[in-house]
């Protein structure tokens, strides 16, 4: 439980997995065989959103498809029929409504935005692809503009601010003051600061990304939950 009281989207000692709980070409990031992996090991999920140019919403990390798909396609300058051809290992790209009918409620979900100049485009896209859903979730991006239309379109999700150790004292400020967050999601190093501190008596705070041992027994007591991969899972 954090500290400022309940948290809505706890995933308990299992955290989150982080893309899913992956590994190599066999159990791909982002993945569904990699969030099935999640469920099955009782963890929660984080995974990370993109935005076709025709507004499908793709799990997907990268802004091009190189790394995992040995394409050029960039996402949100294609569109879902061009994407839906690559394939991440065996598997084709998931939708998040794939992602959606796969988890059915059965874990908290933690779905990152990533804004690529079509911040406006979002909120109708999720409201699309979340209509209906029951199960817990959370709607979280580095972008505290995409937060602030979220809060005041879809008040009733749960927003999350994602900060980078390196973002500087004002720009920190002022993100959280426009974005408006029902929790954070801060970087390992900086887990220990004492804003961070200051926030968790406010909101439940996560760290990203914990990948070693040595790294979750630090951090366990200083924030609420860790998302984590590799050699970093409970």
């Amino acid at each position: 439980m954090s500290r400022s009281g309940p948290d809505p989207l706890d995933p308990g000692p299992r955290g989150f997995a982080h893309r899913g709980l992956h590994d190599g070409s066999v159990f791909p990031e982002n993945s569904l065989i990699a969030f099935a992996a999640s469920l099955e090991a009782g963890a929660g999920i984080e995974c990370d959103l993109r935005l076709t140019a025709d507004d499908e919403i793709l799990v997907f990390h990268d802004a091009n498809a190189w790394r995992l798909c040995g394409s050029p396609l960039v996402i949100g300058r294609s569109t879902h029929a061009e994407l839906a051809r690559l394939r991440i290992g065996e598997q084709p790209i998931p939708t998040l409504a794939s992602l959606l009918a796969l988890v059915g409620g059965r874990a908290p979900m933690l779905l990152e935005v990533k804004v690529d100049a079509d911040r406006w485009r979002w909120m109708p896209a999720l409201r699309r692809a979340l209509a209906g859903y029951r199960g817990p979730f959370g709607v979280m991006s580095f972008d505290p503009g995409v937060l602030r239309i979220l809060k005041t379109n879809a008040p009733e999700w749960r927003r999350g601010l994602v900060v980078a150790d390196r973002l500087g004292g004002l720009k920190r400020s002022l993100a959280l003051a426009l974005a408006d967050p029902d929790f954070l999601a801060v970087e390992t190093f900086a887990a220990h600061r004492a804003w961070v501190a200051r926030q968790r008596r406010k909101r439940p705070v996560y760290s990203w990304t914990v990948r070693t041992p040595a790294q979750r027994t630090d951090l366990v007591s200083a924030v609420d939950a860790l998302i984590w991969e590799g050699d970093g899972r409970p």
